[in-house]
């Protein structure tokens, strides 16, 4: 049992891209043309809070990503992620419990998790996340004066967590630059990949 794991975290970790768009109903509204720009391989985080316009940009993720060849996750809606196919899922840190119980069932799926701590993060590694999204790592617009991490935590963090972790959270061409050299998976952003 323990030797499929160590395969399954190093085939994930193999097929993990390094840029990462997570939509937003708010910030993206439309998200698709970001989604046809992203270069091949990226990822695609489907956060929609709607479950009718969830399930239409699904279908047209779907779509895109085939073509593009792009790891797509739907957040949330692993029922969802089931029926379309969908590469994955993400989790809320709040919703990580959820991790561990669809690992046992889909044991191919890629499982990402949200994260604002170390703390969480090394509970999103128990629960069998494959990847964690560490945020904010910079000041944001979508939690304007919320506290973020800082290069400095993203850095520590992302060396003591024992599974992949992208920054989220304010990252632009700026805040990427910080973060040159530190150990992470690649980074995530809204805004800055948007279109």
């Amino acid at each position: 049992m323990a030797r499929l794991a160590w395969q399954h975290a190093e085939q994930t970790r193999s097929r993990l891209p390094a840029l990462v768009l997570f939509t937003d109903d708010a910030r993206l509204p439309d998200p698709l043309p970001s989604i046809r720009a992203l270069p091949r391989g990226s990822m695609v985080v489907l956060r929609e809070r709607n479950s009718a316009k969830r399930r239409a940009l699904a279908s047209a993720i779907a779509r895109i990503a085939r073509k593009r060849r792009l790891v797509w996750i739907i957040a949330d809606d692993p029922h969802l992620a089931t029926e379309l196919h969908a590469h994955g899922v993400h989790f809320p840190e709040a919703k990580l419990p959820l991790a561990t119980h669809w690992r046992t069932k889909r044991r191919r799926w890629l499982i990402t998790s949200a994260a604002h701590s170390l703390a969480a993060g090394a509970r999103a590694a128990r629960a069998g996340a494959d990847a964690i999204f560490l945020a904010p790592a910079f000041a944001t617009r979508s939690h304007a004066g919320q506290n973020f991490l800082g290069s400095l935590r993203v850095r520590i963090i992302a060396n003591k967590v024992t599974v992949p972790v992208y920054a989220l959270g304010g990252v632009d061409a700026h805040s990427a630059r910080r973060l040159s050299g530190a150990s992470l998976a690649g980074l995530a952003a809204v805004g800055a990949l948007a279109i």
